[in-house]
């Protein structure tokens, strides 16, 4: 009696110090809320009203960009590779979800086992005592044919902790989808763009080819009445020589980008169909920036790093539950003989179990300890993850804003520019034909125009990219 009570009392003293020394888990490392955004985006705008509402259909009015949007949505291979990868973060789920419920199993199995006389089984083998033909054989056999249960008990909330994580990493995965959309959006519209600026600068270019070729012309014409000499027409030559070589640079480029949308279409090459107006003609639409707040809801790359940091502080609970003690609990049911026609014999075949195990980590919690700190690691990274997104964005809106205002000022002056070389082009071929200049402020003029009218076109383009750009940034485009 006295040594049951004593080998309880041992039992108890363990179980005591195994709690006791579980239950000392490290500390979660302090999280700071991340800092607030400014009011506004320094332009002194308070009105909520906000572009980034607007779905894509409506923001692009231009009927062939809408098309290829559309085709690249329903096509291009990253936005479907990110799909899959919704559909991983969605089983994680699923394996998360099934580890908080019981494992049961079947199991059908049959073996033989003879032990040794001198041991601890064998000599308490009594079955020589036993009426013959009643004994059980030296040789034992072993049928089994039953149900097997495992559950462990989530006390400390570890198991949920982590199927909360997952689901917040799958709500991740989607927000970076709809990141991915806004992105492809925003793609396709740039090429678009530069296919249009580059169809313009090719029509730019022959127009001045032809005027110089006519210039050339009449140099050859001043020659034969001694009024102009070799050199004269050499230059001439050569002008329209290097607007001719400038003629097919820019065909190579409308091809590389119409090849760059048809890869983003996810298509072999094919023509892309697109406006043939004037570029220059193109008017930016209005931008209703909002207030700076709205970017935490409206921009997808935020949501998905908010998810991320809270899923890490969900993985840090979990990992901080592995320092305290674990509840399993086992079971059994189904039919065991040590003959084949025994084991359906009822009730004597009957098996059944029932345990519960409570283990703890108490020496050499170096490896739990180590995750705990990895877990904590990646809990700050998302943190500063978020506030860098965050902080990324603003930055991003604050830019294309100031860009938006600036290039506007810039084409109403390039534009007097192009205006102002336009008639000093007249002007310089009458003098030109009535020898009061030189060829070569003919062909400077003439160059000056063309590379005017070139960057004229360029800041058209910037204009609509920016335009595009602050869309992106403000989080639309994936509506």
């Amino acid at each position: 009696m006295m040594e049951n009570l004593k080998i309880k009392n041992s039992i108890a003293a363990i179980a005591v110090l195994l709690l006791l020394g579980s239950c000392k888990a490290p500390s979660v490392a302090p999280s700071t809320a991340p800092a607030q955004v400014p009011a506004t985006f320094g332009n002194n705008v308070t009105d909520t009203i906000n572009t980034a509402k607007t779905p894509w259909k409506s923001f692009f009015k231009d009927p062939y960009l809408s098309d290829l949007i559309a085709t690249a949505l329903q096509n291009n291979q990253e936005l479907k590779i990110t799909l899959q990868e919704i559909e991983i973060a969605k089983n994680d789920i699923r394996i998360r979800k099934g580890a908080l419920l019981p494992t049961v199993g079947v199991r059908a199995g049959a073996g033989v086992e003879k032990v040794g006389r001198y041991t601890s089984q064998g000599a308490g083998d009594a079955s020589a005592d036993i009426t013959p033909g009643k004994e059980v054989p030296e040789a034992l056999q072993n049928y089994e044919l039953a149900l097997h249960a495992n559950w462990e008990v989530d006390i400390w909330k570890k198991l949920r902790n982590s199927k909360k994580a997952a689901v917040d990493r799958y709500l991740a995965t989607v927000e970076g989808k709809n990141f991915v959309l806004t992105n492809l959006v925003a793609e396709v519209a740039d090429s678009y763009y530069e296919l249009l600026s580059l169809d313009n600068q090719l029509e730019v270019v022959k127009q001045t080819i032809e005027l110089q070729q006519n210039a050339l012309e009449i140099v050859k014409v001043q020659k034969q009445a001694a009024r102009a000499t070799e050199l004269a027409v050499q230059k001439f030559q050569a002008e329209v020589l290097s607007s001719q070589n400038r003629e097919f640079e820019i065909r190579q480029q409308i091809t590389a980008t119409e090849n760059q949308i048809n890869f983003l279409l996810g298509r072999y090459p094919q023509e892309i169909k697109r406006q043939k107006n004037d570029f220059l003609t193109l008017q930016p639409a209005a931008i209703n920036s909002g207030i700076p707040s709205q970017l935490l809801d409206n921009r997808p790359d935020i949501k998905q790093a908010e998810l991320e940091l809270a899923a890490a502080k969900l993985d840090v609970k979990a990992a901080r539950a592995e320092f305290y003690p674990s509840l399993d609990i086992s079971a059994s049911y189904g039919l065991q003989a040590f003959k084949p026609s025994y084991l359906f014999t009822l009730p004597e075949s009957i098996l059944y179990s029932l345990a519960g195990d409570i283990a703890a980590p108490l020496i050499n919690r170096n490896a739990i300890k180590a995750e705990f700190n990895n877990a904590n690691a990646r809990q700050l990274q998302a943190l500063y993850n978020y506030e860098r997104t965050v902080l990324n964005a603003y930055l991003e809106v604050s830019t294309q804003l100031s860009n938006i205002s600036n290039l506007e000022k810039s084409y109403a002056l390039r534009t007097r520019q192009v205006e102002a070389l336009n008639n000093s082009i007249d002007i310089s071929n009458d003098l030109f034909k009535s020898a009061r200049v030189d060829y070569f402020e003919v062909l400077m003029t003439q160059r000056d125009a063309l590379e005017n009218k070139l960057e004229l076109i360029e800041t058209k383009k910037a204009q609509l990219n920016a335009l595009v750009h602050i869309y992106c940034a403000l989080g639309g485009g994936w509506k």
